[in-house]
Order: structure tokens, then C-alpha cells, then sequence
């Protein structure tokens, strides 16, 4: 199992995206553990809340793509939510994988391996997501090894209000034109940028270096581009497979 990194002092890193997302089903602790297993730096996966005000990791807002329910996490309550099959669409040796909640993921992984959350409330972008998540953080006894990521500015000014000493990351999707962005940046709070990899440039990275600031870029799965955006000096690469993203740094890092 890997020992746990440091957001700031290590890179390139390797993220596994909603876990070892190539191998187990999204977003399930089998995903997490096994992206720990396989030596990954951290784990990325999305957060929301429940009816009843519980923060899951789920994805979709609706739950028919990887589970064996129906309807929308937020019109749904936990106790009927974490009934349900999330690993059996992926594979039978994953039936019976329910859904997490934030509170495990936390309570099992807080000393194995660094957590990327990312806030997923994109239609109820002022919803109280932040306010829970930083609850589940308190109550885990957490901070240091938390890195919070979302395209909600809205969520990332209210974690940074709240605690400003929380690491936060601003993630910029490949369609968002670049007289959007450098305003997207400016108004809002950020340690880390995580821009789509086809956004990624050579001035790119030194700029965001130049500010003091780290950049991660998603979702990259190809072996060959994972070595080229790592040699432009990003800090980490998320990605669905783990175990390319350890042969790009090895390759990498190689004298």
C-alpha cells in the first residue's frame, strides 16, 4: 500500500480518478482501496448531498448509469440510497458494493493515501455541500492531506470563507473560452488548477508555477500523453488508470 504524500512537495503525482476507475467501479471504496494497493498518491471522487442532508460519492445526479437504482441523489434519502448496488454494473465480482458516504471514506483512507473531493452541487450551487463537507472534515479529525476541487466558484469562495486553511482547487473544462478563464481565476479563491489536459501549455504551467500555485490536469489515459504532460512539469495527472500513470512518472523521473 502506498505511504501518503504531500500535495505540495511531491510531483508529479498520480491521482486516481474516482479511484482506480479502470479496474473497479466508480466512486465505490473497492475503487479507492485498490488505487491505494496500486500505489496511487491520492484518490479524486465527487461529492453530493443526499435529501436528508448526507454527503455521498456518486457522480451522476441520477443513479441509473452505475447502480441498480433510480431517480436523483438529492431526492433520495441516505438510508435508502446506501441499499443500493453500485459495483454489479461493472462486474459481478463487484455485486453488492453500495454507495459511500463521505464519513467512511474519510474515517478508512484519512491516514493511507491523499483525497481530492470534488463538490459536485453544479444545480444547487448554493446548497450547504460545503458546510457538510467541512463538518465530515472536522469530525474525521482531517485537513492536511484534503485538497477540494470544483467548477462552482460559488462552493470554492464559501470553503475558503469558511476555512481558508483548506487546500482548493478550481477546475477549468476543455469548452471554456480563454477570455472566461484568467476572469474564472481572478474571482476565485485557489491553491491548485486542475484545466482539462488539452488545456495545458508550457506557459501555462509556468504561469500558474510563477504564482506559487500547483497544477493538476484530468482526465488523461493515454500512456504516451501522460509522459509528455508530465515532462511540461504539471503536478499531478488524474487519471482511470493507475498503473500507466506510475509507469509515465517512472519514465519520467528515469535519469
Amino acid at each position: 500500500m502506498t505511504t501518503k504524500r504531500s500535495w505540495t512537495a511531491d510531483a508529479p503525482l498520480v491521482i486516481a480518478h474516482r479511484g482506480a476507475s479502470l479496474l473497479a467501479p466508480e466512486n465505490t471504496m473497492a475503487a479507492f482501496r485498490l488505487a491505494a494497493e496500486l500505489g496511487a498518491d491520492a484518490v479524486e471522487f465527487d461529492v453530493k448531498l443526499t435529501r436528508d442532508g448526507v454527503a455521498v460519492i456518486h457522480h451522476d445526479m441520477s443513479l441509473g448509469r452505475t447502480t441498480d437504482g433510480v431517480g436523483r441523489i438529492k431526492d433520495i434519502n441516505s438510508t435508502e440510497l446506501l441499499k443500493l448496488d453500485a459495483g454489479l454494473k461493472f462486474g459481478e465480482n463487484f455485486r453488492g458494493e453500495p454507495i459511500p458516504t463521505l464519513e467512511q471514506v474519510l474515517l478508512e483512507f484519512k491516514d493511507q493515501i491523499l483525497l481530492n473531493i470534488e463538490l459536485t452541487n453544479y444545480t444547487s450551487p448554493t446548497d450547504a455541500l460545503p458546510q457538510t463537507v467541512l463538518f465530515n472534515l472536522n469530525y474525521a479529525n482531517l485537513a492536511d492531506n484534503i485538497l477540494i476541487s470544483s467548477f462552482n466558484l460559488i462552493a470554492l469562495r464559501k470553503i475558503n470563507r469558511l476555512n481558508p486553511e483548506i487546500r482548493t482547487a478550481l477546475l477549468i473544462g476543455a469548452g471554456i473560452p480563454g477570455w472566461i478563464r484568467r476572469p474564472l481565476e481572478n474571482l476565485t479563491p485557489y491553491d491548485d488548477l486542475h484545466p482539462h489536459y488539452n488545456l495545458i501549455t508550457k506557459q501555462l504551467v509556468q504561469r500558474i508555477h510563477l504564482s506559487e500555485n500547483r497544477i493538476n490536469t484530468w482526465t488523461v489515459n493515454d500512456y504516451d500523453l501522460m509522459v509528455e504532460l508530465m515532462s511540461l512539469e504539471v503536478d499531478g495527472i488524474i487519471t482511470d488508470d493507475v498503473r500507466s500513470g506510475i509507469r509515465a512518472r517512472e519514465a519520467c523521473l528515469l535519469p
